[in-house]
């Protein structure tokens, strides 16, 4: 497997949401610095829900470069009982510009299966440019990095949208611009192990190269209120299927009202 076909698959959906055109967001609505979510990842390859790994992410008030920021860290790491099959410890951090929302500095600490993989990524929007481990590329405006590209999407409003329209924006990732697409499938109820939700239903167009099968195959539920938070994650990969259920969530910006019930 490619060092990005991580178990850990909410991070590597993160690498997945990428879309066509620029779209510039210059306004936070769903987040806040202190923000903590802990997701569970679930793997399924004939008829049996296997807990194969856990995923955090915190959100803090940095500075970075002479601008405000929030520093952004996802880890993500297989379960003790998965570790036989393939062991993954992965640390993504992002530095976001409070005031443009577009992110500053972008850095990968990767451990899959014994093989280690780490880039940085330092962003320049004013003149178009990242340096990826010391190396120059053009970027188009309003680019997001993989981290960054979650809590865009989480700000999108969806209630400008039909089902079937699709969201734009671009993402750098393994030195590269990806022009891909999130389409919106509307609006329904989902039940988690969390509990019960009124739920924004998106698609991500997926990556060819990563674990998951490319296309539309990745279906992504967000709670239908102003946290937007992913509360179920669903999709078949390349060895039967995975499911990612959110289980914890600390400090939100808003009241969790898309949930109807709790387990």
């Amino acid at each position: 497997m490619k060092w990005r076909s991580t178990g850990v698959a909410l991070l590597v959906m993160l690498m997945a949401l990428t879309a066509r055109g620029q779209n510039c967001l210059f306004k936070n609505s769903s987040f806040r610095e202190g923000e903590k979510l802990t997701f569970r990842v679930y793997y399924n390859m004939s008829f049996i829900w296997i807990n194969s790994g856990n995923a955090e992410f915190t959100i803090l008030s940095d500075d970075y470069d002479n601008h405000k920021a929030y520093h952004i860290k996802g880890v993500g790491h297989t379960a003790k009982s998965f570790e036989w099959f393939y062991k993954v410890t992965d640390v993504y951090e992002s530095y976001v510009d409070k005031e443009t929302m577009l992110p500053l500095k972008f850095q990968r600490n990767v451990n899959e299966g014994g093989l280690k993989f780490n880039n940085e990524v330092v962003f320049n929007h004013s003149k178009g440019k990242v340096v990826s481990d010391k190396k120059e590329y053009a970027i188009p405006k309003c680019t997001q990095d993989v981290l960054s590209s979650m809590y865009f999407a989480r700000n999108v409003d969806y209630n400008k949208y039909l089902p079937g329209d699709r969201i734009p924006f671009t993402m750098f990732l393994d030195n590269k611009v990806y022009n891909l697409y999130i389409k919106y499938l509307g609006k329904e109820r989902v039940a988690t192990k969390m509990g019960t939700f009124n739920a924004i239903k998106i698609s991500p167009l997926l990556i060819e190269g990563t674990i998951f099968k490319e296309g539309n195959k990745m279906t992504i539920w967000l709670s239908d209120d102003d946290n937007h938070l992913p509360v179920r994650i669903e999709s078949p990969i390349l060895i039967g299927n995975i499911k990612i259920d959110l289980l914890e969530y600390e400090n939100l910006r808003s009241p969790f009202a898309g949930l109807i019930s709790k387990k």
